[in-house]
């Protein structure tokens, strides 16, 4: 797991969701002091807020591919995300 001092904020999102599901596995298995639980799950909550934040920036960017009468592709627009 990455040191707790690590910022969250400009963690990549692979290095965020893989100490995510480090805190998970530990907070499952139940083997963690109930004061080391509360402190893990406090950070788990700010790196799932990272993971969101992340996935949301990447929908928006997400292009649809538009067609042209022959259907072949002509450019792109944006993705509708609603």
């Amino acid at each position: 797991m990455a040191d707790s001092n690590t910022d969250v904020k400009k963690m990549p999102f692979e290095t965020a969701i893989q100490e995510l599901e480090s805190i998970v596995k530990r907070l499952e298995e139940g083997k963690v002091p109930l004061e080391e639980s509360v402190a893990i799950y406090e950070r788990g909550e700010v790196l799932k807020a990272r993971c969101e934040e992340l996935l949301r920036q990447a929908e928006a960017r997400v292009e649809k591919i538009t067609l042209d009468a022959s259907g072949k592709p002509s450019g792109s627009e944006p993705l509708d995300v609603d």
